[in-house]
């Protein structure tokens, strides 16, 4: 059977945001000294990232359950190894400050706006034509927290990083 890499990868990513997302969503910590406005902005974006992420991915259990099927396989192979590559990333940066926001949003800017995924697959839609600029401009342009922004630059950089090698993972 014939698969399709793009989808199988663009599945993996939208399941990693979707945990990135969840391990943070219902923590009340601030991470970092923003204004309130900033703050209810993050938290609005990414509750409706995550409804979209819920309408196109299935439930952890199903992906566990069905982990022999070759498609399945293939998924989880992905998402591993993006999870290892931020890992690596972030072990080769220790002491930085992590924001998960701006990662999972970074991550679905490279791969669906910077390298042009899934342009024409319906189910996705949400994701390639969301205002990627807007978002960027508000935690980058608009910050006046200087470790903030270095912070969310490093997201960026992070995603890129991660997302090119993603984009050349051989799945055999």
């Amino acid at each position: 059977m014939i698969l399709n890499l793009s989808k199988i990868k663009t599945e993996a990513l939208l399941l990693f945001c979707k945990d990135l997302i969840s391990s943070y969503r219902d923590n009340d910590e601030k991470i970092f000294d923003i204004d309130e406005e900033t703050y209810e902005y993050i938290i609005g974006i990414s509750n409706d990232i995550f409804k979209q992420l819920n309408n196109v991915t299935c439930q952890s259990d199903y992906y566990i359950q069905n982990k022999k099927h070759f498609r399945i396989k293939a998924i989880l192979k992905s998402y591993n190894f993006i999870n290892k590559e931020v890992s690596k990333e972030f072990e080769k940066n220790t002491g930085k400050v992590f924001n998960p926001a701006m990662l999972y949003f970074s991550l679905l800017a490279v791969w669906f706006k910077e390298l042009d995924k899934e342009r024409t697959s319906k189910e996705y839609i949400y994701f390639i034509i969301y205002p990627y600029s807007k978002v960027y401009d508000k935690l980058l342009v608009n910050i006046k927290d200087e470790n903030f922004k270095n912070t969310n630059i490093s997201m960026i950089e992070l995603a890129e990083r991660v997302i090119y090698k993603l984009d050349k993972l051989s799945l055999k």
